[in-house]
C-alpha cells in the first residue's frame, strides 16, 4: 500500500502523469497484455481506501482505461480492478457517468454479463433516463432499451453489498484480497506468507483446504500444494475419489520436483481404479495416462544417479518405471486426445525407448489428421 499512495500522490501531482496509466498494447510470447495494467491497479487500491471530489476526473480516466483494457485486449474478462474502478466511479452518484458505465458494460461478452446494470444508474433511475431521452448520443436508442427492461433497482442494498466487496477500510479487507495482489504485483513470496498467514488458525476443512492447495498452485508453490494436497486426500472417500485426488496430487508432485512421491501417488491412483468399474472409458483414465507419461518425461529430465526425494530411487528409476506403466495401460484406454499422445511421444524419447516413439509420433499424426478432417 505504500507503493500504491506513492502512485495516487504522483497522480494527483499532475494529470501529465496519467499517461502512465493508460492502456498500451504490450505482445510477449506471443500474447497481448495490457504494459500499464499493475500501475493502474495500485492507483485504484489507494483510492479504494482514500478518495473525494478531487478525485472525480482521475477515476473517469481509470474507467475508460480499464474500458479500453476489457475491449481491445484478448481474454481480459471484467477483473478485480476494472469493477473497483466502475464501483468506486458510481460512489460519486454523478448521472453524466452513465456513458462510462454503459461503455464498459459493452467492452466484452464478460463484462455484458458480469457488470452490473445498478451501475448504469447509479445516480438514480429516473435521473438517468431523463439524461439519456434528451440526449442525442449514439447509444441513447441501445441503453434506453437496456434500462426499459430493469426493474427499480433498490440501489441502497446494492451499494451495501458492493462495499462489502470494496470497504473503505482496509482493516476490513478480505485478506485473500491482499493474496491476489501481492500476486499481481509478481510478490510471489510475499502472497504465499500471506497465505500461510491467512490459514494460520482456520479449521482445516475440506472447504479450507481446496482453497488453500488452489491459491498454492496458482502461484506456482507446488509443493506446498502437493502437501495440503496429501491432507485432502484424507477427507475423500470411495475408489473413484481416491483415484482421482492422488492423481491431483502425483501432478502437484511431479511439478514440485518430488518425482518419487509422484510416483508413489500414482500407485495409489491406480490400486484405487482396480476398484472402479469401466474406469478406461471414463476421463480419469485418460488422466491417469497423461500423468504418467509427464512424470516419465519430467523425472528422464533430471540427471539419472541422483537420488529421489523417498527411498532412495533415482529420477531415472521413476521414469523408467513410469514410462513402462504408462505404455502397458495405453492401449487399454480408448480415444486418448492428442495432448496425452504428445506426453507419450516426448517420454518415449526421454527415457530412451525410440521405439515405442515412433509408435506414439505416428499415432500423433494420425490423431491430428482426424482433428483436421473433422474441422474441413
Amino acid at each position: 500500500m505504500e507503493q500504491a499512495r506513492h502512485e495516487l500522490a504522483r497522480m494527483r501531482e499532475s494529470d501529465e502523469a496519467w499517461a502512465d496509466l493508460a492502456y498500451t498494447k504490450v505482445t510477449r510470447d506471443g500474447h497481448v497484455y495490457d504494459g500499464n495494467a499493475v500501475r493502474r491497479a495500485l492507483v485504484l487500491w489507494a483510492l479504494q481506501y482514500d478518495h473525494g471530489p478531487a478525485d472525480l476526473p482521475l477515476l473517469r480516466w481509470l474507467v475508460e482505461q480499464e474500458t479500453r483494457c476489457r475491449r481491445e485486449a484478448p481474454y481480459q474478462g471484467l477483473g478485480d480492478e476494472a469493477e473497483l474502478a466502475g464501483f468506486l466511479l458510481a460512489s460519486y452518484r454523478e448521472v453524466a457517468d452513465v456513458w462510462l458505465h454503459w461503455a464498459l458494460k459493452r467492452a466484452n461478452f464478460d463484462t455484458w454479463c458480469g457488470y452490473d446494470e445498478q451501475y448504469l444508474v447509479a445516480a438514480g433511475v429516473d435521473v438517468t433516463l431523463e439524461l439519456v431521452r434528451a440526449g442525442d448520443h449514439p447509444e441513447r436508442d441501445a441503453l434506453l432499451e437496456r434500462l426499459g427492461e430493469l426493474d427499480e433497482p433498490d440501489l441502497e442494498k446494492w451499494f451495501e453489498h458492493k462495499r462489502s466487496w470494496f470497504p473503505a477500510d482496509k482493516a476490513d479487507e478480505d485478506p485473500l484480497t491482499w493474496v491476489d495482489r501481492a500476486e499481481k504485483l509478481g510478490d510471489l513470496a510475499g502472497a504465499r506468507s500471506l497465505l500461510r498467514l491467512w490459514a494460520t488458525g482456520r479449521e482445516r476443512d475440506e472447504a479450507t483446504l481446496s482453497q488453500l492447495r488452489g491459491r498454492y498452485a496458482d502461484l506456482g508453490a507446488y509443493a506446498e500444494a502437493a502437501d495440503v494436497q496429501r491432507e485432502l486426500v484424507g477427507h475423500v472417500s470411495g475408489a473413484s475419489e481416491t483415484a482421482s485426488a492422488q492423481r491431483s496430487l502425483a501432478g502437484y508432485e511431479r511439478r514440485a520436483g518430488r518425482h518419487a512421491a509422484a510416483w508413489a501417488a500414482l500407485r495409489a491412483c491406480g490400486a484405487a481404479l482396480a476398484d472402479v468399474a469401466g474406469w478406461r472409458e471414463a476421463g480419469l483414465g485418460r488422466f491417469y495416462v497423461e500423468e504418467l507419461f509427464s512424470l516419465a518425461r519430467d523425472a528422464a529430465g533430471v540427471a539419472d544417479g541422483v537420488a529421489d526425494d523417498l527411498g532412495g530411487d533415482t529420477a531415472g528409476d521413476v521414469a523408467r518405471a513410469a514410462f513402462v506403466e504408462a505404455d502397458r495401460i495405453a492401449p487399454e484406454v480408448p480415444w486418448l486426445p492428442l495432448v496425452v499422445l504428445d506426453a507419450a511421444t516426448d517420454a518415449a524419447t526421454a527415457v530412451g525407448a525410440e521405439d515405442r516413439a515412433t509408435h506414439y509420433r505416428t499415432r500423433c499424426d494420425a490423431e491430428r489428421d482426424r482433428v483436421a478432417a473433422e474441422l474441413d
